[in-house]
Parts: C-alpha cells; structure tokens; sequence
C-alpha cells in the first residue's frame, strides 16, 4: 500500500509549529521580562536577548542548510529539533540574562536550520512545481503555532509566570523527536544525488512519487561540477540569488519586528496590554488565511508574481496601521495586515523551492532563510530603537510600511526559471 504523503507534511508542519512559537514567544514574554523585579531588564538588554536567538538561527541556517545537501534531509532535521529542544527547556529555570542570551543563541543554532529543511523536503515529496502551495501549506503551521502560542501565553503567563512559556516550547519539541525518528523517510531525489538510485526509487513507490522531472534533471546536470554554495553564484542563479537574499533580508524584518514589538508599540499608542496581546494574536491568525490563499494563487500565478503582489499590499496596510480608527476598524486592519506580511515571506520561500534543482535546494533554502535571519536580528534592533527614542508609535509602521515597498523593489528583478524552462521546453517540443 502506498503510503500518504500526508503524514510528511504533517510531522514537518509540527516542526514549523515549533518555529511558530519561537517567533512569538518572546513578543508574549518580553513586557512581563521587562517589568520583572528579579531582572531589571533594561531595553539594551531585551535586545540583547531578542537578537541572541536570531544570531543562532542566522548561522544555523546557512550551515545546517548547506550540510543538508550533503548528509540528507531526514537525520539533519530530526538533531535541529533535538538541539532546540534541548536548550529552550532550561530558560524555564529563570537563568540569569546571560545564561539567558546563551541558551537562546544555543536553541537557535537547531531551529534556525529545521524550517529550511523542512521546505525542501515537503517540495520533494509534492513536486517542484507546486513548492509555493507546498511552502505556504508547511507555513500555517508556523503561523498556527504563533497564535497558539499567544493565546497560551495569556493564561500561562498570569498563573504560572513568563518562564512556563520556554517549558511549553522545549517539551513539545522533545516529544515530538520520536515521531520523526519513527515516520519521517529520506528524500529520495537527494538518495538520487548521492547515487542511491535503488532505495531512492524503493522511498518513491512507498510513497507515490514520480521521480521524473526534466527540469531538476536538467538542473542538476549544469551544477554537478560546482559545490553547492558556488552554485548559487553560477551565471544561471546569480541573478534571483542576490534578489532572495534581499528580499528575504525584507521580508524577516517585517515578521519579526512585528511579532516582537507589536504589542510594545501598541502600548506606547495608549492600548491596554489585553488588546496589545490581542492584536498580536489577530495578526497571526490573518497570517494562516493568508498562507491558504497565497498558496492556491502562487500555484496558479507563479510565486514570484504572487510575492510581488503581496509585498505591495504589505506596505499599504502596515501604513494604515500608523492611523487612529476605531476599535473594531483596527482589528480589521491588523487581521488583513498579518494576511499580507507573514505571507510575502513564504512566498519567496517557495520560489526559492522551486526555482533550484535538488541538488542545491536545501543550501538555496538555507542561504535565503539564513540572510533573511539577518533581517530578523535588525526588525526587532529597528523598533526597539524607535521604542526607546519614544517614536514606536506611528513611526514603527511607517518604517515597516517602507521595507515592504523595498521588498517589492528588490524582488522585481528576480525570474522564473522553472516557468521558462517548461515554456522552452514545450516550443522545442
């Protein structure tokens, strides 16, 4: 019997879960951190420990995504986990901050490499051409694991303090370790790489693959002589390489600047902390609608014509957000926000996925994930500086609503070498 592809997506989905609450923990934790009277946490220093994490991810996701291509995607995936697991348990125990700022720096080295892997998995196993629903699918729960993380966060928090949120985190990550072990199978195009042709075909009638894929074929054959790394940089790649990496150097800074002080900045604007949480919790829900419409459309219209359209969007709303309105208006506007902003991001993603053969895929994905973890650090470093100058509010959503527009700018010079490929293909037919 054949076995469903399914349950791939749904045990890296719960690995994106993980990486969903690393996203928005802190933004749930860091106003209570900051008003603790055992820290005396200055705003320095909770920008230390917001951008410790991400330093950790930025270099765990260029190494582990460039060491995927080599040693495969299942037993790399399943140790990034272990490893964030591993150290976001202890900051249950109230360290000191700089035990606090290690650990996080720690924890970031696994997680940072999990999200890319994951994508490039899922992609093989639903096929190149279809990464954008694949990348936007894989990315709800990213999304659905940040709205669940704020919605824990407000009734952990009150009863049982900020540090039961890292408990939450590192335990589920811990048991969800067995599973992968258990269920998860090797990519069988990269067993094709390395030569393993008749267990790779073996995974494939498990699982219901099709193996053939003129363009991955195609592809790997031009980069079979360059290292993975320098294959970015051939004359074929160059071009959309340095545009994903801007983009995604955009599109990171958005999410995390959003989902960390979002809620600081809506207290500066005179909102009790219930809406201020309550917000953050709206702006992740429009994320997951966002990422079931964005991965329809990015199927039909390409990725790259998608992200273009949704980094535009991003900047109108987050502009509209800097404007008083009413309450309920407000709302309406953070929830189209989320579905526009968080969205952008995967959409880059997947033509990442899809726009390189997978031979180089995993180092691609890393690459971009780990340049776009470089935005992440500067999001937070942007608005907690506005934050402390005492112009977060409308000043943040102004400077947001900007790195949206450059984000489009810089995508536009980005093209689809699948769709030309498969156009190419069909004239000389």
């Amino acid at each position: 019997m054949k076995r469903s592809t399914g349950i791939i997506l749904t045990l890296c989905w719960l690995a994106a879960l993980l990486d969903g609450f690393d996203l928005v923990v802190l933004g749930t934790v860091l106003p209570h951190m900051l008003e603790d009277p055992n820290w005396e946490l200055t705003s320095a220093q909770a920008t230390e420990v917001t951008t410790s994490g991400l330093v950790g991810m930025t270099i765990g996701a260029v190494t582990i995504g460039t060491i995927t291509d080599r040693f495969g995607r299942r037993k790399v995936l399943i140790s990034a986990v272990f490893l964030f697991s591993l150290f976001t348990l202890p900051l249950a125990l109230h360290p000191s901050v700089g035990w606090f700022i290690a650990l996080r720096f720690l924890a970031g080295l696994g997680l940072g490499g999990a999200l890319p892997i994951a994508m490039a998995l899922v992609t093989e196993f639903r096929g190149g051409a279809k990464a954008g629903s694949a990348s936007t699918a894989l990315m709800t729960g990213y999304h659905v694991g940040a709205v669940l993380t704020a919605v824990l966060a407000l009734y952990l928090i009150s009863h049982f303090g900020w540090p039961s949120m890292f408990l939450i985190g590192g335990a589920a990550g811990i048991v969800l370790v067995p599973f992968l072990i258990w269920l998860l199978p090797e990519s069988p195009h990269y067993l094709i790489n390395i030569g393993k042709k008749k267990e790779a075909h073996s995974i494939a009638e498990q699982w219901g693959l099709d193996l053939h894929d003129d363009f991955d074929r195609q592809e790997n054959a031009n980069v079979a002589e360059k290292s993975s790394v320098l294959a970015l940089f051939a004359p074929r790649y160059r071009r959309n390489t340095i545009a994903i990496w801007g983009t995604s150097f955009m599109g990171l800074l958005l999410v995390y600047g959003l989902n960390t002080w979002l809620p600081q900045i809506m207290r500066a604007a005179n909102y009790p902390m219930g809406d201020s949480l309550g917000f953050l919790l709206i702006l992740n829900v429009g994320a997951v609608v966002g990422l079931l419409v964005a991965g329809r459309l990015s199927d039909n219209l390409t990725p790259r014509t998608t992200a273009l359209i949704w980094f535009i969007a991003s900047a109108i709303f987050l502009a509209l957000l800097a404007v008083r309105m009413p309450m309920i208006a407000l709302y309406g506007v953070v929830f189209i926000t989320g579905i526009f902003v968080f969205s952008s991001q995967v959409l880059i993603y997947g033509f990442t996925a899809a726009n390189h053969p997978s031979s180089i895929r995993a180092t691609a994905m890393g690459f971009s994930a780990g340049v776009g973890r470089i935005g992440a650090i500067c999001g937070p470093i942007l608005a907690g500086t506005l934050a402390g100058a005492g112009y977060a509010y409308p000043w943040g959503f102004f400077a947001f609503a900007a790195v949206g527009a450059l984000g489009a700018v810089i995508f536009s010079v980005s093209t689809s070498l699948r769709t030309a490929s498969i156009i190419s293909s069909s004239t000389g037919s």
